[in-house]
């Protein structure tokens, strides 16, 4: 099964914002606006305390390691170069303990050698959607594959009609531009049900799963 879990966008449809750098990875969006609520559960891998909330948030935070056996994402998820490489120094958003514990294929242009850090591997993959989901199924051994995104990625595979279930946490800002996953969420419905959940944290869950 090909899963996205807990994807993040703004009420229209931006993932992220314009301008992303290495200072500024979501662009000119604030990223606290997206993932506050995700932050504050009790689940939240990095939490230091015993705190948090519960309920539905936490419980699809909980969900979103559940029998996931690989990765997939694009190259803008990874980090903010373009082009071929030229800092193979740079080693992702996550420092070295990255939360995937997984191996992670990482769709590019610029193929690169692999490299381990923790328990994750990356790889840096060229070929079409469903070649290099075949891949990560191979390196999953039996478990799902979530396409933790950006927004052009989890199009892609949309497009490509290889996205089996869909969580989009619809978080109450507006970008007005950026990287969109979509105009409206009513796009879909020809191809997949949809349960739409209203959280007390303010976000709007749509969980999407195949006809």
């Amino acid at each position: 099964m090909v899963r996205v879990h807990n994807f993040m966008v703004s009420s229209d449809g931006y993932a992220a914002g314009e301008g992303q750098s290495l200072e500024r990875p979501f662009g000119h969006a604030d990223p606290t606006q997206l993932s506050s609520w995700a932050g504050a559960t009790a689940s939240w891998p990095t939490r230091t305390d015993s705190g948090g909330s519960r309920g539905l948030d936490d419980y699809l935070v909980r969900d979103f390691h559940r029998n996931i056996g690989a990765e997939i994402m694009g190259r803008n998820k990874f980090g903010p170069q373009r082009g071929p490489w030229t800092d193979h120094e740079w080693q992702g958003w996550w420092g070295q303990q990255p939360p995937f514990h997984t191996p992670v294929f990482v769709m590019t242009h610029h193929e690169r050698s692999s490299f381990t850090l923790s328990d994750t591997t990356f790889h840096f993959v060229g070929g079409d959607p469903a070649t290099v989901l075949q891949r990560a199924f191979e390196a999953a051994e039996g478990k799902d594959v979530r396409l933790g995104g950006g927004a052009n990625t989890i199009r892609q595979f949309l497009d490509a009609d290889l996205v089996d279930t869909l969580h989009v946490a619809v978080a109450p800002v507006e970008l007005d531009a950026g990287s969109r996953l979509w105009n409206s969420p009513e796009e879909l419905l020809d191809r997949y049900h949809r349960d739409v959940v209203p959280s007390p944290s303010g976000v709007v869950h749509h969980l999407f799963w195949r006809r």
